[in-house]
């Protein structure tokens, strides 16, 4: 058996190629966000298209999300015979963990990969390569506003699926725990602060920008053809998911190690 590493390089360098190509192209656009012109009206398209096909369906995924959020914790806690401390726990929950992620997936699954398919199919159509020889940069005309309309929708699609969870995990605690809303309210209002806020919407930030970076350098250098696009889509909406998920855990590993928790 070959002991040597070395038939692992054919694997592995695409994978870490991909990263540094991604990592380039983020600091592209973090540096080409600030040069002029720029592109304000294809921003505001972006973004209505984005909030569009996100609004919806964040919405209606909040709902049961919220709910199974509050029946879970409160099924838990009332074992513990912590029954007045369900209203925080829920929301806490809902606030720092449920609503960043419902928004990432929307926001990564129905723009990222709308943003993906345009993009690859200018790319197919060679209408980059057009852009670049008349002195057009494609990052900042068209990769940047995608990507900053990304982020405030992700902004706030953040706040709305907060609301909706929290109000559909307070009506299933009251309606089928049987909970009373003095303690549901009082024990969140005892507990939380305001960094649980800032934390979930700046990992609404963060993931915006993840998801259409991603979704960016995936359109821009799609396969052969229509096929090719295809599979540029979803493989950004895959990379997206997984990249998402990791930052989560480190955004949330930090907040916890920084931020001292209310009463602590």
């Amino acid at each position: 058996m070959n002991s040597n590493p070395a038939h692992l390089r054919p694997s592995l360098e695409p994978a870490f190629s991909q990263v540094g190509n991604i990592f380039a192209l983020s600091i592209d656009v973090l540096r080409k966000t600030f040069q002029r012109p720029f592109q304000f009206r294809e921003f505001i398209e972006q973004a209505w298209f984005v909030a569009s096909v996100s609004i919806l369906p964040s919405a209606l995924v909040a709902i049961p999300f919220g709910a199974v959020v509050a029946l879970q914790t409160g099924s838990l806690i009332k074992q513990l015979g912590a029954e007045s401390f369900t209203g925080a726990a829920s929301v806490l929950a809902t606030v720092q963990q449920a609503a960043p992620v419902v928004t990432a997936l929307i926001v990564a699954g129905a723009a990222g990969s709308a943003v993906a398919a345009d993009l690859g199919s200018r790319t197919i159509r060679e209408e980059i390569d057009a852009m670049e020889v008349l002195g057009i940069d494609p990052i900042q005309r068209l990769v940047v506003p995608r990507v900053l309309a990304m982020m405030l929708v992700a902004v706030l699609l953040n706040g709305l699926v907060s609301v909706v969870g929290i109000a559909g995990g307070y009506f299933y605690n009251i309606v089928l725990q049987g909970g009373t809303p003095g303690a549901y309210l009082a024990s969140f209002s005892a507990l939380a602060q305001l960094p649980d806020l800032w934390v979930g919407e700046i990992k609404a930030l963060l993931f915006g920008f993840l998801a259409g970076v991603i979704a960016s350098y995936k359109g821009l250098r799609p396969g052969g053809g229509p096929k090719g696009v295809g599979e540029a889509v979803n493989q950004s909406v895959v990379i997206t998911f997984m990249v998402l998920f990791f930052v989560n855990l480190i955004v949330t590993l930090v907040y916890l190690q920084v931020i001292p928790a209310k009463g602590a």
